[in-house]
């Protein structure tokens, strides 16, 4: 789509007051949302941090940056997308509390807990919440602590959501609800003692930062002046009010969504958001615009979706739960052919072949890709799924389906986790203290696990991986003193050996699931990262090495593989070359396939709530109850299948097993429609007429920092690979404690002048944030530095103080993002100081370490000169102001200055850009070839081990660390 069709033009050009889009599928949401930030900047000048733009994912959020940057470049039109306010609302909220931290409880290096973190930390704490009286009136008594967890957990998320405080639900006249809010009250005290926010709290905290200061609404309120939401259908309570504050009293707000696929109801969303959006406002004060022309499905398809809808009755004497509309489809040429029909047989074996002939006849007669087919579940771990895909893969159809939670059942996990049993011999004694108790775990360890590696370490070719796994083995039980290692610096010395290593080939990561088994290694890197982090592990001791494994193998793995564990999901490509997807229904929203099949005809409408969801929403919530309770099963399911079929581009499919009896399928729901839809053996269906559309490339650029990946991938590209590229959670993340230390509570001293607080800034305050930071970093790395270390990082803080305190009135900015947006990648950067006079800056990057030799140091300080020549470009495009001079200021330096500074060359930024530009291809076209090791990185290298074997050529080069 290149032209904007009248309602489309309506949304571009009304940018003044709220503004309500009902975007029906495939109407050119998102590129009327990127034509809108266009106009606001090329024609009404409005500044790029005055725009929000709130998306429903991460991924979406990087693709609209994508595609306005790239329209932005073909209008010559240079701004630092950095400083939009762009992403979804966690991020967004996120950056808020960021910004504004001092006025939160939050202090520095807080911890973000996910939904596994969560469950933990309630599972480890569910005596104390046990003790709250008639605690058992909320969560039933007779269940595993693991599954109370989990049921106390959805009960806080969903108060939460709903921004209710405890002490209204503490005076509360029903029982599970005052004991509710004594469980909220107390998870809130916990959160606050870790000092670590939920994906719940950050939103909560965010709202009750913008009420009780309204200092800060009103600052944020005359900056970000034009507003829009994506998805506005899957908001909830918590959201709407926290978008109503900042619109502020412009009210520039534009919402964008569709009632009809408001999917997320068990997360708190309400359609009621959407179908109520003009009421918040005076009467016409809303312009309400509709895009209802279909520009991706056949004519057949968009008929098909449509008339679902109206299967059902959308109205009662109360109100009307969905827009009235009318989806047509674009005008063009389409093929005279069904382009809705059905695959179906009598039996599971029958369907699983009915559909792979269907699949080979499809590749036979114009499907150029596996990739253009989709087939779409209400849950893809069914064991229907499961079976159909594991069918598909062995009759050599390859499968992409990362959400089937097959992690645990994946060979290259069987066989980590059977030789993490080997070596740990105090395995076999836990499960002899505990064999009265019946675990499924124990059945897959033994199984799959321990069957697994004992086979391959009876072949010769790992001998000597038996070798090395029998000297561990036998040190761990007879282990006399603490090891220098812990769980995570054990798994990367297994990658060394060939039965892991292989992996690791460039054969292996180039194959059509783009390394699959490389990326679920990876995965495990980082959950064996967090065990650690929640256990306080940093090495494997004589004192807790039976507690840790009966911790690691009868719960933390144990919890994970009931909950489920998703394989790699590449940002980059929704539908992976030569493979066909299963997605969830839920996870093809807003996506689009050439053919979608649609499983599942055997569902039917089924309750999602319960009794107390009920009282909570009629008695507590701030809106009494909005669809009636009776028929919010209905009109969800209805939803969700009109998302299902709306996917398809040129097929649609209805494929199930035909049964009949109990667990009927297709259900009552489908049985007609089934009935009536033509078979694709038909002889009417000729798929050699349809012309079957390309899956869309999402085309997101990748976003590239200078210090963290260039001049890492500089330094060494095989590292480059393993911990950004592949994404492995390195064993020394938290080894720098030091220089962020010092960075972070200089920044302090810088912030508190900025906000005009220079008064508060002395010796003891310093040494106040710097103990106070020190506090919560050690906490959240579990890195601790000796008091001497302390000292140091103290003395490096002051002396800056004290050298420049007559100098802290001509600080401009803090901690200053950057970006520069090419037309293939985003570089980021961050500039911890600018300061000046009159019409010039200064820009400075601080070093935590003592100045270097100026001469032996040339080639890393002609990098750092590279970097902020760069940025001092950025500087000038952002401020208007001349960079004068560049530094680097050397914190640990006595002696002589602190300073080492460049003055800024113009001719030399194009060919720093230039070689940036060469750097980043090499990067994209993964390109890690090295021709040496770079020694002083491999002697601390995690990776070590690996390349140590690998590449035997340098090994002459490299201290042995075997």
């Amino acid at each position: 789509m290149t032209t904007a069709n009248q309602p489309q033009q309506q949304a571009i050009k009304n940018t003044e007051g709220p503004v309500l889009i009902i975007a029906g599928p495939g109407s050119g949401k998102t590129f009327t949302l990127v034509e809108r930030v266009v106009n606001l900047i090329k024609n009404h000048l409005v500044p790029i941090e005055s725009i929000l733009i709130v998306t429903f994912t991460e991924k979406a959020a990087r693709e609209l940056k994508t595609r306005i940057s790239n329209r932005l470049i073909e209008l010559n039109l240079a701004v630092n997308l950095n400083e939009m306010y762009l992403g979804t609302f966690h991020s967004i909220c996120l950056r808020i509390l960021d910004d504004y931290q001092h006025y939160t409880r939050l202090k520095r290096n807080y911890t973000l807990y996910d939904q596994f973190d969560q469950q933990f930390i309630l599972y480890k704490n569910l005596k104390e919440f046990s003790e709250i009286e008639n605690f058992n009136a909320l969560i039933k008594e007779k269940q595993s602590r693991w599954n109370k967890a989990n049921q106390l957990l959805a009960l806080l998320n969903k108060v939460t959501e709903e921004s209710l405080p405890p002490e209204r639900l503490k005076a509360a006249n029903d029982l599970e609800v005052v004991v509710l809010g004594f469980c909220i009250e107390r998870y809130h005290q916990l959160l606050e003692e870790s000092n670590a926010l939920d994906f719940s709290t950050i939103q909560y905290e965010t709202l009750r930062l913008l009420i009780d200061n309204p200092n800060v609404l009103e600052e944020l309120t005359q900056k970000l002046r034009y507003l829009m939401v994506d998805e506005y259908q899957d908001t909830n309570t918590i959201q709407e009010r926290i978008i109503k504050l900042l619109m502020g009293r412009s009210k520039n707000l534009c919402v964008v969504g569709d009632d009809d696929q408001g999917l997320y109801r068990f997360r708190g969303a309400t359609v009621r958001n959407i179908l109520e959006f003009p009421k918040i406002f005076k009467p016409n004060e809303c312009k309400n615009i509709q895009l209802d022309v279909n520009y991706r499905s056949h004519p057949d398809i968009v008929k098909f979706f449509s008339s679902w809808m109206q299967r059902i009755e959308w109205e009662d004497s109360t109100n009307s739960y969905r827009h009235k509309k009318t989806i047509e489809a674009s005008e063009g040429n389409y093929p005279c052919v069904p382009s809705v029909i059905k695959v179906t047989a009598s039996g599971r074996e029958e369907w699983y072949e009915e559909v792979y002939e269907f699949l080979s006849k499809l590749k036979g007669n114009g499907l150029d890709n596996w990739n253009q087919v989709a087939f779409l579940f209400r849950s893809v771990q069914s064991d229907r799924a499961v079976g159909l895909a594991e069918y598909l893969e062995n009759r050599g159809i390859p499968v992409y389906s990362p959400r089937s939670n097959q992690f645990f059942e994946r060979r290259e996990i069987r066989l980590l986790i059977g030789l993490f049993i080997f070596i740990f011999p105090q395995y076999f004694q836990i499960r002899q203290w505990q064999e009265d108790i019946e675990l499924e775990i124990w059945d897959y360890y033994d199984n799959d696990c321990i069957s697994s590696i004992k086979e391959e370490l009876e072949k010769t070719e790992n001998s000597d991986l038996l070798a090395w796994a029998t000297d561990k083995a036998r040190s761990h039980y007879t282990i006399q003193k603490n090891t220098d290692y812990g769980f995570t610096a054990l798994f990367y010395e297994m990658l060394q050996f060939p039965l892991f290593s292989q992996y690791f080939s460039d054969e292996a990561l180039n194959r059509v699931d783009k390394g699959r088994a490389a990326r679920n290694l990876s995965n495990l890197t980082t959950l064996l990262a967090k065990f650690e982090h929640l256990h306080f592990i940093s090495v494997i001791s004589k004192e807790h090495i039976n507690r840790n494994i009966n911790d690691l193998f009868n719960q933390y793995f144990r919890f994970l593989k009931n909950g489920g564990i998703g394989e790699f999901e590449d940002d980059s490509e929704y539908a992976p070359s030569g493979c066909v997807s299963f997605l969830t229904i839920h996870q093809s929203k807003g996506l689009e396939y050439p053919v979608v099949v649609t499983c599942s005809l055997e569902a039917v409408p089924r309750k999602n709530h319960t009794d107390l969801d009920e009282i909570l929403q009629t008695v507590y919530f701030d809106k009494p109850a909005y669809e009636p309770f009776e028929s919010i099963k209905i009109f969800d399911f209805w939803r969700l299948y009109y998302t299902a079929f709306s996917r398809a581009q040129n097929l649609l499919v209805l494929s199930c097993e035909v049964k009949e009896g109990r667990g009927r399928s297709p259900s009552k729901y489908f049985a007609d429609i089934i009935e009536e839809t033509v078979d694709w053996r038909h002889r009417g269906v000729d798929f050699t007429k349809i012309n079957f559309a390309q899956v869309k490339e999402i085309n997101i650029k990748r976003e590239y920092a200078f210090t963290s990946h260039i001049l890492l991938y500089e330094a060494c590209p095989e590292q480059y690979r393993f911990f950004k590229e592949l994404e492995m959670h390195p064993v020394r993340s938290g080894a720098q404690i030091f220089g962020t230390l010092v960075h972070q509570t200089i920044e302090d001293i810088h912030k508190a002048v900025l906000r005009n607080e220079t008064e508060v800034v002395t010796t003891e305050k310093i040494q106040d944030w710097l103990h106070t930071n020190y506090t919560y970093l050690s906490k959240k790395e579990r890195q601790y530095l000796a008091p001497a270390s302390l000292r140091a990082a103290e003395n490096h803080v002051l002396n800056y103080f004290n050298r420049e305190k007559d100098a802290l009135d001509r600080l401009h900015e803090a901690e200053v993002e950057v970006s520069l947006v090419k037309e293939d990648y985003i570089l980021k950067g961050s500039i911890d100081l600018i300061r000046g006079k009159g019409d010039t800056v200064e820009i400075i990057d601080f070093k935590s370490e003592k100045k270097p030799d100026l001469y032996k140091e040339k080639e890393r300080l002609v990098s750092y000169q590279r970097q902020l020549e760069l940025y001092a470009h950025l500087v000038e495009e952002k401020t208007g102001k001349i960079v004068s001079r560049m530094h680097l200021y050397y914190t640990g330096e006595n002696q002589g200055s602190p300073y080492v500074t460049f003055a800024k060359n113009n001719e030399q930024i194009g060919q720093t850009v230039e070689q940036l530009d060469k750097v980043i291809s090499r990067i994209e076209s993964k390109n890690y070839e090295m021709t040496c090791r770079p020694d002083k990185l491999c002697l601390e290298c995690d990776m070590r081990f690996y390349c140590n074997r690998k590449n035997w050529h340098f090994k002459d080069k490299v201290v042995d660390n075997e």
